[in-house]
């Protein structure tokens, strides 16, 4: 898709990553589910760094429960597993063209 795309292999580290390079991050990609610390803590720990990160949630559970708190709060959007690359594409295009 032309994207740089920076990997995490958990809550923690994407945190990390985040703050090394929050000046190059235009939008953050997050599991519900992730090692160590999911992503209802890893959102809002990013959220306090920048409060106007995009941040597109992603799970193979409903948007209910969690996700949807999460959305309350402020997340740009949730994309359920599975999903291709064009619905991934067209996802995140959407939320970075949000004013």
């Amino acid at each position: 898709m032309g994207y740089t795309v920076l990997v995490a292999r958990s809550g923690k580290e994407a945190i990390e990553i985040y703050e090394k390079n929050k000046e190059k991050i235009d939008m953050v990609i997050l599991d519900m589910i992730m090692p160590g610390m999911g992503g209802g803590e890893t959102y809002d720990r990013i959220k306090e760094i920048n409060p106007d990160i995009k941040v597109l949630l992603s799970s193979g559970y409903s948007v209910e429960g969690q996700a949807t708190e999460i959305l309350k709060r402020g997340c740009d959007g949730f994309m359920q597993k599975p999903f291709n690359t064009r619905q991934l594409s067209e996802r995140i295009r959407k939320i970075l063209d949000k004013k």
